[in-house]
């Protein structure tokens, strides 16, 4: 990437360019020419206060007004990135963070530039503007002490380390010069309340360090440590007090452009959950798991057989979706909220009970924690024969993988360490289990002998390699066999997964390959005892991400692009889990 700072709004770069900035309870993408162009506040829901990722106003500049060629990397087990120009006269580097652990009511910007190899020279630019754009900087002063305090909205804004910053309508900008050798400290904060007094940007840097240094395991004995490192952290910096984690930190990034498949992904979906608590049962009882724990037994003591597919991080309620009047990310359109709060998907029931009895190997489950697996169990008993959206969230059917991953679910807890009271229900949960598979079998078993989508569907799907890798039925199982074989044949493109066939488009021309999809075949080669396929088919997925090291949704293979909100928590968490996995024999 070359560049040279921007004189206007950034324009939005490609996907696999950015880097994510996290502290748990809000996230910031940084592009390779310094802009922080995304970042919502307080919460991960919250209106954006820079918006310029997708169409709006706000962002936040820093970076070399020489020309430059871009590279960066992210210190080990965190989310703390340098952003690194070679410019035309030197070496500059940009240390960045969200101050960590983070404060519900208050996000600090760290941003910490280095002069490595002669002066450094920087544009600096602050243009912020809170609800998505339509709430300009007010009241902006500068103290004696060359602190910038302003208001945005609701939102109060201080900036200390730009003194003589000039003052306009939308903000701040100015020229940095950084001597050769030495390093220069901003601090912006940005809350709901008042500020308090502040912090030396020394202190805030060294709570960080600690934070990640003590939250990210060191990970020995996994598959490409360095990047099960990583997405450890990413999954940690997306991860609030309350145990949830969002499934992305961004919203209407297209999954296809110009087709209209853009969606709000900065909510807390349960599957998504329950796939983080299993990646992080799998390299030992970190604290992932318990947060998965704790997240989903309060769902399901509230919600019991209604729980819903997904929840804000605070767990409330999905808000509807309605579009926002922004240009949007080029090829999409802005939306927030999500029309996933209107639908039933039976396999979340599931899924909380793998997750359950993972907390219960670990010896994690508490008395809530026991008494959920019976009401996600009574709910499965309740409602397996109603049609549901099913995990891509499609038409209400009765999908083969819902219901296959509810006996899966089952067949963990019944088999998991359990109390004395919960040994009765064990045998009832296996026979429930086995009356769930003779369903699938009886209106999803394809004439190939493979699992086929729905009754109404005889297409293969990727999802239904799940089921058996969670143990709905054996390894050797003809059916389990059967669809891997199938999916290879069927949705297999060089090492590359689709989901299912759209249409008789080719695989590619109706969306990207699904990095998720990838990392199951994975898990399925190795279940199967093919170690060099699963390692195969693990490399060639996990390659699938730009420099930072996100994954997205889709990979886009033709071009070599990320596709759809960024970063996707549930693709980290299948590269953990199958890291630990493939490390160790069948």
């Amino acid at each position: 990437m070359t560049g040279s700072a921007p004189a206007g709004p950034p324009p939005p770069h490609i996907l696999r360019d950015y880097a994510l900035l996290a502290d748990g309870h809000r996230g910031a993408l940084v592009g390779p020419r310094g802009d922080i162009g995304w970042m919502c506040a307080p919460r991960w829901d919250s209106d954006a206060l820079f918006a310029a990722l997708i169409g709006g106003d706000g962002w936040y500049g820093v970076a070399p007004a020489r020309p430059f060629v871009w590279g960066g990397y992210y210190e080990p087990g965190s989310l703390v990135w340098r952003s690194r120009w070679t410019t035309t006269d030197g070496i500059t580097e940009c240390r960045e963070a969200l101050a960590h652990p983070g404060d519900p009511h208050r996000a600090v910007v760290l941003r910490r530039v280095l002069a490595v190899d002669g002066d450094a020279h920087l544009d600096v630019r602050l243009d912020v503007a809170a609800g998505f754009g339509t709430q300009p900087l007010r009241a902006l002063r500068r103290d004696e002490d060359g602190t910038w305090t302003a208001r945005a909205g609701d939102l109060h804004l201080r900036l200390r380390g730009l003194p003589d910053a000039q003052a306009g309508p939308a903000g701040l900008r100015t020229e940095l010069r950084v001597a050769a050798g030495a390093s220069h400290d901003l601090v912006l904060e940005v809350s709901d309340r008042p500020l308090p007094s502040p912090e030396p940007a020394a202190r805030l840097w060294r709570a960080t360090e600690t934070a990640w240094a003590e939250q990210v395991p060191d990970l020995d004995g996994v598959l490409a440590r360095r990047d099960a490192r990583h997405a450890c952290a990413v999954l940690t910096g997306l991860t609030g007090p309350g145990g949830g984690t969002v499934a992305a930190a961004t919203t209407s990034l297209p999954e296809r452009a110009e087709q209209g498949r853009n969606y709000d992904y900065r909510y807390v979906w349960i599957r998504d959950q329950a796939y983080i608590g299993q990646a992080a049962a799998a390299i030992g009882p970190h604290p992932l798991l318990q947060d998965s724990l704790r997240f989903v037994t309060a769902r399901l003591l509230e919600d019991g057989p209604r729980l819903a597919p997904a929840y804000t991080a605070t767990g409330a309620p999905v808000p509807d979706p309605r579009t926002l009047d922004l240009p949007g990310y080029p090829g999409g359109f802005d939306v927030v909220g999500n029309r996933v709060n209107h639908q039933f998907q039976l396999d979340v029931f599931g899924e909380s009970l793998l997750l359950l009895a993972a907390g219960a190997r670990h010896d994690l489950l508490d008395t809530d924690g026991r008494r959920a697996v019976r009401i996600a169990a009574d709910a499965v008993a309740a409602r397996r024969t109603e049609k549901d959206a099913g995990i891509w969230e499609l038409h209400p059917d009765r999908w083969a993988h819902s219901r296959l991953t509810c006996a899966a679910g089952l067949r963990a807890v019944a088999t998991a360490p359990q109390s004395a009271s919960d040994r009765g229900p064990a045998a009832r949960w296996e026979a429930l289990a086995d009356r769930l598979v003779a369903s699938v079998d009886a209106d999803c078993l394809h004439p190939s002998g493979r699992w086929q989508r729905s009754p109404t569907d005889p297409g293969v799907d990727a999802a239904l390699l799940l089921p058996a890798v969670r143990g709905a039925l054996p390894a050797e199982d003809p059916r389990t066999r059967a669809t891997l074989d199938a999916v290879l044949t069927d949705l297999a493109r060089d090492h590359y997964c689709y989901r299912f066939r759209h249409d008789r488009r080719p695989l590619e021309d109706a969306e990207g390959a699904f990095l998720l999809c990838g990392f199951l075949v994975a898990l399925a080669q190795h279940q199967q005892g093919d170690g060099i396929e699963a390692v195969r088919w693990f490399e060639r997925t996990r390659a699938a991400c730009g420099p930072p090291g996100l994954y997205a949704e889709e990979f886009d293979v033709a071009q070599r692009q990320l596709r759809g909100n960024l970063p996707q928590a549930f693709v980290h968490a299948l590269l953990l889990e199958a890291a630990a996995a493939l490390a160790r024999p069948r």
